[in-house]
């Protein structure tokens, strides 16, 4: 894991007086599972955005597997292959499993423009729907109701939307919010099961499944990288532990 991905320089994102990411220079190798950390208020979700292209760069540039996309819109980051996750659910109740997850694949195709035409899936779209449903581990509720299923399977279902165009950069925003304690453990199943080519970036407040899911971790604090290290090393980190994970007790 020597490549990296997605490259940061300098990013700094404004609104008004108010200087959300300070200065942000950071580099993922291609490959990698890093988390980012902070406090609330420390810039991690406005650095998301700001990857993604939902906010505007004030100063600094992003490059994405060589590519400088620093004025890119989203439409076109994701074309590069990024997709991300979001902290409240967006799906179609109504609908089945595989037909959220059809019209996210359909999403990604011309046919999406043909008012006529089959409505049926060829068989490069039913591969794409059957591997995400694979990756995603809901195979067995393919046909169920989204309605009908517990919180934390529709995180699995967004999830798998987000994985049907094969992004090369996955981006989870907080994906055990709001998550029973067992359905935590499936989350943290699914995403450990997710092919180690994809290059993962995750916000969770959840330390104990983020650590124990990630490679790296960025340390964030007052929008700006406090620090960054193994999660064994972060753990021992004295600036951490003041910042965020509480000043370990002395006898």
């Amino acid at each position: 894991m020597t490549n990296s991905i997605l490259s940061l320089q300098n990013v700094s994102v404004t609104f008004g007086a108010l200087r959300a990411v300070d200065g942000v220079t950071l580099s993922v190798p291609a490959g990698q599972r890093r988390a980012i950390i902070g406090p609330n208020g420390a810039g991690k979700t406005t650095l998301f955005n700001a990857i993604a292209g939902v906010v505007p760069i004030s100063s600094g540039t992003v490059q994405f597997d060589g590519v400088d996309m620093t004025r890119f819109t989203t439409n076109k980051r994701a074309s590069l292959g990024i997709s991300r996750t979001f902290q409240i659910t967006n799906l179609f109740p109504q609908l089945s499993v595989q037909e959220n997850i059809r019209l996210a694949v359909c999403g990604l195709s011309r046919r999406k423009f043909a008012l006529f035409g089959s409505g049926q899936s060829n068989p490069a779209e039913k591969e794409a729907i059957d591997l995400a449903l694979e990756n995603s581990q809901l195979t067995a509720q393919r046909n169920t109701e989204v309605k009908t299923m517990s919180y934390g399977e529709q995180r699995q279902l967004e999830m798998a939307m987000a994985l049907v165009q094969k992004p090369k950069l996955l981006l989870l925003d907080e994906p055990a919010a709001g998550l029973s304690p067992a359905e935590r453990v499936k989350m943290a199943d699914v995403i450990n099961a997710l092919p180690r080519d994809l290059t993962l970036i995750l916000i969770e407040h959840d330390m104990d499944l983020a650590l124990g899911l990630v490679d790296f971790v960025t340390c964030l604090h007052f929008g700006q990288v406090l620090t960054g290290g193994t999660p064994d090393e972060i753990r021992v980190d004295e600036k951490v532990q003041e910042v965020y994970l509480g000043k370990p007790r002395h006898a």
